[in-house]
């Protein structure tokens, strides 16, 4: 190799080391160089763990309804609606009509939304059992076939009462 190979690379060498090192000054006082310290603690796994489990409890709970505020129930609870009462669920609420022959109620002309299908059902008009029946507005639900003498036995999902 040449001298002056030699010395330009020396030279680039030189001012590589040069330039690492002005940065390397530069930074000492960065937070990011002291670990451990206060401006940068160190934290556990156990720890982080810990505290976004805490935070994703309380997300949840502000997401449901105490059983005290009138939010009805998330779980689906068994009713049995004997012939001549009229199930009456809340805004909202779902039903699942298991055993008998259900007819949709509403005490205006709008019906119930049958998920399963995808259809809307006038009152009066049948229920076919085992469909997920959505309720979009109160007062509205379903009652036994009066063509039939036994009552039902539905699913509910939500506030409900009996009439």
């Amino acid at each position: 190799m040449s001298v002056n190979k030699r010395v330009m690379l020396g030279t680039a060498i030189l001012a590589i080391t040069i330039m690492i090192g002005a940065y390397s000054f530069s930074n000492a006082d960065s937070p990011s160089t002291n670990p451990g310290s206060l401006d940068d603690p160190i934290v556990t796994k156990g720890y982080v763990d810990g505290a976004v489990s805490d935070l994703v409890k309380q997300e949840i709970a502000k997401q449901m309804p105490s059983a005290g505020s009138g939010g009805g129930s998330s779980k689906l609870e068994t009713v049995a609606v004997a012939a001549g009462q009229k199930l009456i669920v809340d805004d909202g609420g779902e039903i699942i009509v298991r055993t008998g022959k259900a007819i949709a109620y509403s005490s205006d002309a709008n019906g119930l939304s049958d998920l399963t299908d995808g259809l809307d059902v006038k009152p009066g008009k049948a229920i076919a059992n085992n469909h997920l029946i959505l309720n979009p507005r109160g007062q509205r639900g379903v009652q036994p076939d009066p063509k039939q003498a036994k009552g039902l036995i539905v699913l509910v999902r939500g506030a409900y009462k009996l009439q």
